[in-house]
C-alpha cells in the first residue's frame, strides 16, 4: 500500500473516528485475555508483565456485565485487566510500513485506565467516555496490557445511568465497566495530523479549520485543504502552518449567493455533507492524507422558537438511552448505530435526546449522514465535592472537543435534572459550577445552544426546557397551551416540585424569555408481567398505548408556547419499559402510526375523556 491508496469511503459507518479518517488502520476487536482483581493485588503481583497471570476471555469491545462480552457476571468488581498479542499479520493489516508509527486507540474505557505495552506503562486516562491514544515505540508483535478502574461507589465518578446497587432498579441500569468502544491500531507518519475541527460560517461563507499536529511544524509545513460537494470542487486553499494548533480559514464562494445558498445548508430534510480531504507536507516526513467532512448550518433561538439555519424549526425529540439488553452502553456491532439512527426517523422523529451517555461517533456520523439533530449530554456524577466538579468539567472538555465538528449536534447538556448539584437552589457553589460550565461549553463553542441544567432548576440556559410527566392530556395541555398558561406553570414550583430558574435576577429574565421545550414528557408503560417494570403511566394494552399516545401528543402539538417537546423513550431498557418500541427495537404499535402521532397527522383515536387522570 502507498500513500497514494485512495482513501476509503468515510461514511461506511465502520471506522471508529468517522472525522478523521486514514486508510491505513486495523480493528483490534475480538478475544482478549481478562481477569478480575477483586483483591486489587495484580499491580502488585506484577500482572502487567506475567503473560500466564490473566487467562480469562473476554470478547472486546463488550463491558463484562453483558452477556455479549462472554463474561457476563454483572456483580462489583473495581478492577479489571485485558491482556492481548497483537500480531504480525495484524501490524501488517494496518499497511503499516517502515519509517512511519503505529498509534493504539481506545474510543472509551470506563472509567480509569493504564496501557502498558511489552511491560512498558506508556499511557493513563480517566474519564469513561471519550477516547485516548498511544503511540508505540516499535513496529513489531507487542503484548497490549490494559488494567481498568471503575469503582461503582465513587459517587464522585461521573457515570449517568450506571447503577451504585447491585441489581438494576428505578430508573439506573446495569453498569458498563472496562473496554466498551473500539480498540484499533493505525500508522501514521511521524509528524502528522492529531485532531481536525471544523467551523463553518454560512453568514462569513468560509470554513475555520483547526488543525492540530503530533508535534511543532518545521519551516515549510504546509497544509492543503480540498473541499467538495457530490464531487463538484467548492474550495481549495492551501496555508503555511507555523505552529502546532493553527486555524486556517478557507473560503467557500459558493455560500455567497443567497438564493442558493438552501442548496448547500444541513438540515433533517436534506443532510447535506460537505467532503474534505486534508494533506499534511511537512519537510523530512511522509506526506499525511485525511478524510473528513463537515455540514453547513446554524443554530440558534428567537422569538421564542428554536431556529434552524435562521427559520423557526419544531423540535420533535425523542429520549434514547443508547442501551441494548446483550451489550449494554456498546452498541451490539457498527450496524445497530445505523439502524438506531433510521429507527428514529422511521417513528418521525428530527431530534434524539441522548439520555446520560456519551453516544458513540459512529452514531453521529450516521445522524450526519441521515439527518437527525441530537442533543449531547453529559453523564453526572452523584455527589458535589471538589472531587467530581474536577472529574466532570475535564471530561465535559474531551467530550466537546470530540464532538464539536458534528453538524447533527444542535444543543450541549452539562447537568440533567439537578444530578450532581441536588442543592443547587440552596447552594450558591452548585449554582456557580452550573454557570461555570455554560460560560466554559460556550468558549469551546459559541455555535450551539447550552442547556445549563436541563428540565429542573436553571441558572443561565439557550433554551427553557422543562420536565413534566403530567399523563392526562387535557392537564398537560392546560399547562402550556398559551404564554400566559406556560409563565404561570413555570414560574415558582414547576409541575416536577422544583423552582425552574434559580439564578440571578438578570439570568431569571434572559431564561424565562427563551424558548420553552418540554425536553422530557410521557413515559408511557404497557402492563407487563415482570416484577418490578413500570413507566409514568400504565396502559393495559398496545392498542390503549396507540389511543394515549394519540391525545398525549396532540396536547403539546396545541401548545402555542412551546418550541418542542421529548418523548420519553425510545425503547424499554430493563426495567424502565415505558419505551415506544420493546428492548430488541420491535415497535409496540406499528411504525406508520407512531410516525403519524408525532408529525401530527393522526386524528384523536383517544376514547377516553379528555379529562380522565392517570391510570396509575
Amino acid at each position: 500500500m502507498t500513500e497514494a491508496t485512495p482513501i476509503p469511503s468515510i461514511h461506511d459507518g465502520h471506522h471508529p473516528r468517522p472525522q478523521l479518517v486514514r486508510s491505513r488502520w486495523a480493528e483490534l476487536s475480538g478475544p482478549w485475555r481478562f481477569a478480575f482483581d477483586d483483591a486489587d493485588e495484580g499491580l502488585a503481583r506484577g500482572w502487567q508483565h506475567d503473560p500466564e497471570a490473566i487467562t480469562g476471555t473476554i470478547t472486546v469491545p463488550f463491558p463484562p456485565e453483558s452477556e455479549a462480552s462472554g463474561v457476563h457476571d454483572p456483580g462489583y468488581h473495581r478492577v479489571l485487566w485485558y491482556r492481548r498479542t497483537v500480531t504480525a499479520d495484524e501490524i501488517a493489516a494496518s499497511g503499516h510500513a517502515a519509517g512511519r508509527r503505529l498509534v493504539l486507540h481506545f474510543g472509551a474505557v470506563d472509567y480509569r485506565a493504564d496501557v502498558w505495552v511489552d511491560g512498558s506503562h506508556l499511557a493513563r486516562h480517566e474519564g469513561g467516555h471519550t477516547p485516548f491514544s498511544v503511540e508505540l515505540p516499535g513496529d513489531g508483535p507487542f503484548e497490549l496490557v490494559v488494567r481498568a478502574e471503575d469503582d461503582p461507589h465513587d459517587l464522585a465518578q461521573p457515570r449517568g445511568k450506571q447503577d451504585w446497587e447491585l441489581e438494576p432498579h428505578v430508573i439506573w441500569y446495569a453498569r458498563t465497566s472496562g473496554i466498551w468502544q473500539p480498540v484499533w491500531l493505525e500508522s501514521v507518519p511521524r509528524q502528522r495530523i492529531e485532531r481536525l475541527s471544523w467551523r463553518p460560517s454560512v453568514a462569513d461563507a468560509e470554513v475555520a479549520v483547526g488543525i492540530e499536529l503530533a508535534a511543532p511544524p518545521a519551516p515549510g509545513t504546509r497544509a492543503r485543504i480540498r473541499l467538495s460537494l457530490q464531487g463538484e470542487l467548492l474550495a481549495e486553499h492551501t496555508a503555511l502552518l507555523t505552529r502546532a494548533d493553527g486555524v486556517v480559514r478557507v473560503a467557500v464562494d459558493a455560500l455567497r449567493n443567497g438564493q442558493a445558498q438552501d442548496d448547500y445548508l444541513w438540515s433533517p430534510e436534506r443532510p447535506t455533507l460537505v467532503d474534505a480531504e486534508v494533506e499534511l507536507t511537512a519537510p523530512g516526513h511522509d506526506p499525511d492524507r485525511v478524510a473528513s467532512y463537515l455540514g453547513f448550518r446554524e443554530v440558534g433561538e428567537a422569538g421564542g422558537r428554536f431556529l434552524l439555519n435562521g427559520h423557526p424549526y419544531e423540535v420533535r425529540g425523542v429520549l434514547s438511552q443508547g442501551y441494548w439488553p446483550a451489550s449494554h452502553l456498546a452498541a451490539p456491532d457498527a450496524e445497530a448505530l445505523r439502524a438506531e439512527v433510521e429507527l428514529i426517523k422511521e417513528l418521525g422523529f428530527t431530534t434524539v435526546r441522548v439520555h446520560q451517555k456519551v453516544e458513540d461517533p459512529r452514531f453521529l456520523s450516521w445522524a450526519d449522514r441521515l439527518g437527525l439533530l441530537v442533543w449531547e449530554e453529559m453523564p453526572s456524577a452523584y455527589e458535589f465535592t471538589e472531587t467530581s466538579v474536577d472529574r466532570l468539567t475535564r471530561e465535559w472538555m474531551e467530550v466537546v472537543r470530540r464532538d464539536a465538528s458534528h453538524p447533527c449536534i444542535v444543543a450541549w447538556v452539562p447537568l440533567n435534572e439537578s444530578w450532581g448539584v441536588q442543592h443547587i437552589a440552596a447552594d450558591a457553589r452548585q449554582r456557580e459550577l452550573t454557570r461555570t460550565l455554560y460560560h466554559l461549553t460556550k468558549s469551546l463553542d459559541p455555535t450551539r445552544l447550552v442547556i445549563s441544567n436541563d428540565g429542573w432548576e436553571h441558572t443561565r440556559s439557550d433554551l427553557f426546557t422543562v420536565h413534566d410527566y403530567e399523563n392526562d392530556p387535557a392537564r398537560l395541555l392546560a399547562s402550556y397551551a398559551t404564554e400566559e398558561d406556560a409563565r404561570r406553570t413555570l414560574e415558582g414550583i414547576a409541575p416536577n416540585g422544583r423552582r425552574m430558574l434559580v439564578g440571578t435576577p438578570e439570568e431569571t429574565r434572559e431564561t424565562a424569555a427563551r424558548a420553552v421545550i418540554l425536553s422530557e414528557f410521557g413515559g408511557v408503560s404497557v402492563l407487563q408481567q415482570e416484577p418490578g417494570s413500570w413507566g409514568y403511566r400504565v396502559v393495559s394494552s398496545n392498542e390503549e398505548l396507540e389511543r394515549h399516545l394519540t391525545a398525549l401528543f396532540a396536547a403539546v402539538q396545541r401548545s402555542e408556547v412551546l418550541a418542542g417537546w421529548c418523548y420519553t423513550q425510545l425503547t424499554d431498557t430493563l426495567q424502565e419499559s415505558n419505551g415506544l418500541t420493546d428492548a430488541q427495537r420491535v415497535p409496540k404499535v406499528p411504525a406508520e402510526r407512531i410516525r403519524a402521532i408525532v408529525r401530527g397527522l393522526s386524528g384523536p383515536r383517544s376514547d377516553e375523556p379528555e379529562g380522565s387522570g392517570p391510570a396509575g
